[in-house]
């Protein structure tokens, strides 16, 4: 009896599966690090190449971390939107170029503009290891204290940072 009934057990064991992963948002992956510190690194700054501890310009203000890439197309897409949260917001604003060339991520910048308040070159993925990053861009909050409090895998688009990111930065800035 049970050998009639064994192939659409498995049948349905397994469309359950499927159904329930293509349902997913994989923009939402719940990430380990939320609620943990911010990687305290010692990294280069983009633009001097001087050395310094990240967490030494984290701490005491709410900062939106960025990580990008000059030969990432979704980073160009999402470039206008960052530019506008700077003009905008009073968040601090940091890029991590990842994995890329300097003089690739400087033509990307002087092209459409710099939004950010530091930039960390992070050309080996030293970084981007230590926060998980796995597709760019990814984009962080931090509060005050320097601990993750949200991150999102993908471009933030107007009503992401409406309806998510701004509401968050507000309350975390008070």
């Amino acid at each position: 009896m049970i050998d009639k009934f064994l192939p659409l057990m498995i049948f349905v064991v397994l469309a359950w599966f499927l159904y329930n992963g293509l349902g997913r948002d994989t923009k939402t992956i719940p990430s380990p690090l939320i609620d943990k510190a911010f990687p305290n690194l010692e990294v280069e700054d983009f633009k001097t190449g001087d050395q310094f501890t990240l967490q030494n310009r984290l701490k005491n203000k709410v900062s939106l971390v960025n990580v990008w890439a000059s030969w990432c197309v979704t980073c160009r897409a999402e470039h206008k939107m960052l530019n506008n949260i700077a003009q905008t917001s009073s968040v601090q604003m940091v890029g991590i170029n990842y994995k890329d060339r300097k003089k690739e991520g400087e033509r990307f910048l002087r092209t459409l503009g710099n939004p950010f308040d530091f930039i960390v070159f992070d050309n080996q993925g030293k970084l981007g290891l230590e926060l998980g990053v796995y597709a760019t861009p990814e984009t962080f909050v931090v509060d005050k204290k320097g601990i993750i409090r949200f991150k999102r895998i993908g471009e933030i688009t107007p009503s992401i940072w409406r309806q998510q990111m701004l509401p968050l930065i507000e309350r975390l800035q008070k």
